[in-house]
């Protein structure tokens, strides 16, 4: 099915880059029309929506195989919050994820969520198909741990290391400097030998910003996603949307819902969210709107 506009189509070609179509994990996503459901599964007792829900193995796979169930094209696990918080160390974060990637491998794409070269290298060959970096390479090992694989690695922005705190963050621009930061550890990654075939960005909604930054880097987004590679928006229950809506933890759903639209029309083909059933509608549904995907079925006034 053709685009809903030229204009559209040029803007998809500009935001998405050359390499629109990628198999990820053994499956194929073509991201010039097609938008990824990631669904969160941690194994942390103190993430900071689920409240450590899903820290035990057993809870974990089954919200795995209920995330897969519901539609969610892609499964990120956890084993150690971005947030400030107790020590984990590399074999401890190994022993959380592990298992569960080997679960949920045949059910979607694996994504894990580290920072850590040496956790990397044991989930790519458990089989994950994602590395998701929210340090955005602060240790380049971890691109070195993922060129050479068939992984994914995704680079975010922040300025601090996860686990650290960062009160009051200052930009002169802030869209423009977080664009320039993925471009510099994009050109990082390159240069240790990761294909660009392998990256992925995401601006980092909520780290190490307030939520007025977060607002104006997710209103000026297609300048993120101008950087030239799938973009992922982590926009799910985040402290941005409780301000500005004046909702609690539990009460964000609609306005992650609207903040996943916005970002799709602003050029994000990845989002990362937690309540998987209402996104994959919302999303199918903007797909459709956008052009690129036929109803399921037509019998109105056919």
């Amino acid at each position: 099915m053709a685009s809903a506009c030229p204009e559209h189509s040029l803007l998809t070609s500009r935001i998405v880059g050359d390499a629109e179509k990628r198999i990820i994990g053994g499956r194929e996503f073509d991201f010039a029309r097609q938008v990824a459901v990631m669904a969160i599964v941690n194994r942390t007792p103190d993430s900071f929506h689920d409240r450590g829900s899903t820290f035990a193995l057993e809870k974990a796979l089954e919200r795995v195989k209920q995330a897969a169930d519901e539609g969610a094209d892609w499964i990120d696990i956890g084993g150690v919050p971005f947030a400030p918080g107790p020590e984990v160390s590399a074999a401890e974060e190994i022993d959380r994820v592990l298992p569960v990637v080997t679960e949920a491998r045949h059910l979607a794409v694996v994504s894990v969520d580290t920072f850590r070269p040496e956790v990397a290298r044991a989930v790519i060959e458990a089989g994950a198909g994602v590395i998701n970096d929210t340090s955005g390479l602060r240790d380049p090992a971890m691109a070195d741990a993922v060129a050479g694989t068939d992984a994914q690695l995704v680079i975010t922005h922040s300025l601090a290391p996860p686990r650290t705190p960062w009160p009051s963050p200052r930009y002169t621009d802030v869209t423009a400097q977080v664009a320039g930061f993925l471009r510099e550890r994009v050109a990082l990654a390159l240069s240790r030998g990761v294909r660009p075939d392998q990256l992925i960005i995401d601006p980092g909604h909520d780290l190490n910003k307030n939520t007025l930054q977060t607002l104006e880097v997710t209103r000026r987004l297609d300048e993120i996603a101008a950087v030239g590679y799938p973009l992922l928006a982590a926009v799910s229950n985040k402290d941005f949307i409780g301000e500005t809506l004046d909702a609690a933890q539990t009460d964000r759903l609609s306005g992650t819902l609207a903040a996943v639209v916005f970002c799709i029309t602003r050029g994000a083909r990845i989002v990362r969210v937690h309540d998987v059933a209402a996104t994959v509608d919302a999303v199918r549904m903007t797909e459709a709107m956008l052009g690129w995907r036929p109803p399921v079925y037509t019998r109105h006034n056919v």
